[in-house]
């Protein structure tokens, strides 16, 4: 018997990235509420989300300094475009706070409404630059296999699910994949760091198939986030850097998930000392109070755009929204006044990391491994072989329900269990984490008799 929301949702809801057959069988869960770490639901269960919402709630659900900026915005300015030579001071002033936080030489911020509308903005500004700087045959993108950049057409081109490209007839022209530094499904035989320079050679060697004059950017995550929190080995970075070096091709470091602390930086380009042309940002931006999101411009790409480009023909209604951007300045503001970002570096995270790694002894887990505030393990039915557990990586659905039961929201992608929780959270609520993974772990297992 579904509860009266409940219908509602089925007879009127068109819900992303879900079964919607399957969802008129079962009915969706009603979140009421939160605060701290917590969700709860309309049955009164309480449940730790170890995933942010969708990687984004980094101070944590009911900040009431977050709703007071954005009462007293709508009051003074709901709403006004920055079209047709106009601009206001949350846009502006959030713009300036950005790039003092970005490295060196980003110093200019374009607006949009999310991180698949920043990635739009990046495919259509690079095009722009290169047309530009006379170089018009430079139009295509090279990412990797596997790799989220969002859901729109140029979005999910972009990335490398091929579950996405099956609908759509993607990706779209100019857009190809190379190899992704999965070592755990990939590297056999390899050593980490051996690995690490093969995946990054296929980028080479995908530029030298192509062309470099046929090739516009590079784009890809620090760390893969809904591919699986898939943390590249030491040495990939290092080598995409001397292949970058050798060409004229820009890099684009996608920060949707990474950026605002969750890597103990503000940005993970800092984490890895990476010098992007252009990076993506939303989530954490207003630590999802409200949608915001953009592209942080490096001084090469934008003194370009702005010294030879005229109009650039692009924007959106909502683009540097005053409410949106008076949140997320005050978001900032408070990830600063607390320390937010230097606790994650050298308190918070380390615990999580060292706590998460005790999973790894468990019969069914074939690795654990991550970064800063997000954490990945993966469900094998043999640890030696990687065997999965079950046809076409269903235990991840399994397990995810029994973490749900236990008042845990974890995400599977495909056997792949991922984290990514508040970057406020304590070390008792980590533990309360480890200790509810555990359980869940262990209902999984005797779920396929594995123990």
């Amino acid at each position: 018997m579904y509860s009266e929301l409940q219908q509602i949702d089925i007879d009127h809801h068109f819900t992303p990235f879900s079964d919607n057959k399957e969802l008129a069988d079962n009915g969706s869960r009603v979140i009421t509420h939160a605060k701290g770490v917590y969700i709860y639901d309309e049955n009164g269960n309480k449940l730790l989300d170890a995933m942010a919402g969708l990687w984004c709630v980094n101070l944590g659900y009911g900040r009431q300094e977050l709703v007071d900026v954005a009462t007293a915005q709508m009051t003074e300015l709901p709403y006004y475009n920055l079209f047709f030579k106009t601009t206001h001071a949350p846009a502006a002033k959030l713009a300036e706070k950005i790039t003092s936080l970005a490295p060196a030489h980003m110093n200019k911020v374009f607006f949009t409404g999310s991180g698949s509308e920043a990635n739009d903005t990046v495919f259509r500004m690079v095009r722009r630059f290169w047309d530009l700087e006379g170089k018009p045959s430079k139009k295509t993108f090279i990412s990797r296999e596997n790799a989220y950049h969002g859901s729109t057409v140029v979005g999910a081109s972009l990335g490398g699910m091929g579950y996405m490209h099956e609908q759509g007839d993607l990706p779209i022209a100019g857009v190809e994949h190379i190899d992704q530094p999965y070592y755990f499904k990939e590297g056999d035989g390899l050593t980490p760091e051996a690995f690490g320079i093969k995946a990054a050679q296929s980028l080479e060697a995908k530029i030298l198939e192509l062309g470099e004059e046929n090739i516009a950017a590079f784009i890809a995550e620090p760390f893969q986030g809904a591919g699986g929190v898939i943390v590249p080995p030491t040495t990939y970075w290092p080598e995409i850097k001397r292949i970058l070096a050798k060409y004229d091709i820009l890099l684009v470091v996608d920060e949707v998930i990474s950026g605002f602390g969750r890597t103990g930086e503000w940005f993970a380009s800092q984490y890895y000392d990476l010098t992007p042309d252009l990076m993506p940002i939303a989530k954490g931006l207003s630590s999802g109070y409200l949608p915001i999101g953009g592209v942080i411009v490096g001084d090469r790409v934008a003194t370009t755009l702005i010294e030879k480009g005229g109009d650039f023909n692009h924007g959106f209604t909502y683009s540097g929204h005053p409410v949106a951007a008076s949140v997320a300045l005050k978001n900032i503001e408070l990830l600063e006044a607390e320390g937010v970002v230097e606790r994650v570096k050298n308190d918070i995270s380390p615990y999580l990391q060292k706590r998460w790694l005790e999973l790894a002894e468990h019969p069914i887990v074939g690795e654990t491994r991550g970064l800063g505030m997000v954490a990945g393990l993966e469900l094998v039915k043999d640890k030696t072989t990687k065997e999965r557990i079950a046809p076409e990586c269903k235990a991840g659905g399994v397990c995810r329900d029994y973490s749900m039961a236990n008042g845990l929201i974890m995400r599977p992608c495909g056997d792949t269990m991922i984290i990514s929780p508040p970057l406020v959270i304590s070390h008792a609520e980590v533990d309360e984490l480890i200790e509810k993974a555990k359980k869940t772990l262990d209902q999984t297992a005797e779920f396929y008799n594995l123990l």
